[in-house]
């Protein structure tokens, strides 16, 4: 394998090449079009963005929408000095790195599967260091099951197996497991990356809805109405999120359409239309 010797060696800065991490190949690539930009990628498939010294600078749009939504609920229901956030999935800890220098004062704790991704990513890129951004190399299911009661106040589930969502994270069970996490006010975001069919989107959502009073969609019209593959932005909380009409729905309405991406939110009332007669998925 090209490059492979530097599996053990420390990189200071870095280098663009292919590694053997624990489940794949992982690939490592400037990118030409942003300025200290790297692309990181599993198998095959892009997996991360960092723009080294701009931790802000998020390039993929969903991690755009992830970003106004969470800036939005934490303004309308979190304290930011006190924020406790944990990411199922980190890759190169692209939004880790963004909360964290958004909330100064926030613990962020990223659960990657992969071992090799997540040794390379602290020595690749600038991750704020432990409280602020801890990196556990565990099975996001296996620790989710041992959250304990009101532990955290986010919980951003990224997590892929290739281009899919593993089904033990997209279960009602795990929903609960999350749900039991969460302290008051606290906010579930999940990437769902789904098909022309919305199937997976579909029933994700119906699971959620068995556990929480409140949900919202983040998309881009074109998947919405079932055009291609893409990902969706799937949001839950006890707490009312944004109210059509409302200031704070205006405003993320605005950074929606302003992106590279258009995208649009959607409440409650219009989530429950778009999932009605799907079944969620059971564990057992």
């Amino acid at each position: 394998m090209s490059n492979a010797k530097k599996k053990t060696a420390r990189l200071p800065s870095p280098v663009a090449g292919t590694y053997e991490g624990d489940y794949g190949i992982l690939e490592l690539e400037p990118d030409p079009h942003v300025t200290d930009g790297w692309l990181i990628s599993v198998n095959g498939v892009p997996s991360s963005h960092v723009v080294l010294g701009n931790p802000r600078q998020l390039v993929f749009e969903y991690m755009q929408w992830i970003a106004s939504g969470l800036r939005a609920h934490v303004t309308g229901h979190l304290d930011p000095s006190s924020l406790r956030v944990t990411h199922l999935g980190g890759g190169a800890c692209t939004l880790a790195r963004y909360v964290a220098d958004v909330y100064p004062d926030s613990r962020n704790t990223v659960v990657e599967l992969d071992g090799e991704l997540a040794r390379l990513a602290r020595e690749w890129f600038d991750i704020p260091r432990s409280p602020r951004v801890k990196i556990r190399v565990d099975d996001a299911r296996d620790v989710a099951e041992s959250f304990a009661p009101a532990s955290r106040d986010v919980i951003i589930r990224d997590a892929f197996a290739g281009a899919v969502t593993p089904t033990g994270l997209t279960t009602v069970e795990f929903f609960r497991d999350c749900h039991r996490g969460l302290a008051p006010g606290g906010i579930y975001i999940a990437n769902c990356g789904d098909h022309s069919d919305l199937r997976g989107a579909k029933a994700e959502l119906a699971g959620m809805a068995e556990v929480w009073e409140h949900l919202a969609v983040i998309a881009d019209p074109s998947m919405l109405k079932g055009r291609r593959y893409g990902n969706i932005i799937l949001l839950a909380s006890d707490v009312p999120l944004l109210e059509t009409g409302s200031t704070a729905h205006a405003t993320v309405t605005r950074e929606l359409l302003g992106g590279a991406v258009p995208a649009q939110y959607k409440d409650d009332a219009w989530v429950r239309r778009f999932f009605s007669g799907a079944k969620p998925r059971w564990a057992s």
